[in-house]
């Protein structure tokens, strides 16, 4: 497994020498999130870095050069520190850092255990999976984050805040499906649903063939008509909640809006490197975004 994981499970440490952990595993991603991240005051900045590490770490479990098997059982092992963080007896750093997070936000347990389950599925591989597995993975990858992050940044519980968090995960993850594919074919996954796929006459072929082939962008098209709709789902929520509660992720919906529009313009860009933008394009529209986004896509 990779130096972050092994890291993540390492042993407790003092809540402030844990706290400066996970945001040294926050500063080393390079995750597009992590300027808004950084706006946050101090304490919920440190409780949001702290459920990023967590999902950082799971996630590079599903994402290392294990077997199959050597990742179930190191995910099996954050599934038990989860119940030792609810009982309030850490064994890891990010733990140390989480049980204080989960104590002072109330955040459910539940939500930590999905997301697991979501890098199990990761771990398996995905390969076509159907619309309705897909976003049951996407439910689990990534609304888990959201639904985690919004008392964090201070919204009411509520169906508005669910929704909003909900509907802006999924439109988060499918864009980055669709950044992603070429790479993600490249290590045997697949994610784009197989109902799309027989549509368009690739039912059945590899990852890699699927990525190489001239009929991908319109099943992307497909995908992305999806995504656009859940950031626009995500934006009918937000006259309910205050814009101070989910200004975070604002700026967050702006780099990955900015990304499915540069996706679109370059026909799902399924050639060479993956696409990519730059630091300070990021912060560019990250701020629009917090002061002012925009009515729609």
């Amino acid at each position: 497994m990779n130096n972050i994981s092994d890291a993540a499970l390492s042993g407790p440490l003092p809540l402030r020498d844990a706290y400066a952990a996970v945001e040294r595993i926050v500063e080393s991603s390079g995750s597009s999130f992590t300027v808004a991240m950084k706006l946050m005051g101090r304490r919920r900045r440190l409780a949001i870095f702290a459920v990023y590490a967590f999902a950082r770490a799971v996630d590079d479990i599903a994402d290392g050069d294990g077997t199959p098997r050597e990742k179930q059982a190191a995910l099996a092992e954050w599934r038990r520190e989860v119940h030792r963080i609810f009982s309030g007896n850490p064994q890891s750093v990010v733990g140390t850092a989480l049980a204080e997070t989960v104590h002072v936000y109330g955040l459910p347990q539940q939500e930590f255990l999905l997301l697991i389950e979501g890098m199990e599925m990761d771990a398996a591989p995905l390969v076509a999976p159907s619309l309705d597995s897909l976003l049951s993975y996407t439910r689990r990858a990534a609304g888990t984050i959201g639904r985690l992050s919004m008392p964090i940044f201070g919204a009411p519980p509520g169906p508005d805040s669910d929704e909003f968090a909900l509907s802006l995960a999924d439109a988060l993850q499918l864009t980055n499906i669709l950044r992603d594919v070429r790479e993600d074919a490249e290590i045997g996954r697949l994610y784009l649903p197989k109902e799309l796929l027989a549509e368009h006459g690739l039912a059945g072929l590899s990852p890699m063939e699927v990525a190489d082939d001239q009929r991908t962008p319109k099943v992307c098209g497909a995908l992305g008509e999806l995504a656009a709709q859940k950031f626009a789902d995500a934006r009918a929520r937000m006259p309910y909640l205050k814009r101070a509660h989910i200004r975070p992720a604002l700026m967050m919906m702006g780099v990955y809006e900015g990304y499915l529009l540069r996706l679109q313009r370059a026909n799902w860009a399924l050639r060479g490197q993956p696409l990519r933008m730059g630091k300070r394009a990021k912060l560019a529209i990250s701020l629009r975004y917090a002061i002012a986004p925009p009515q729609r896509l």
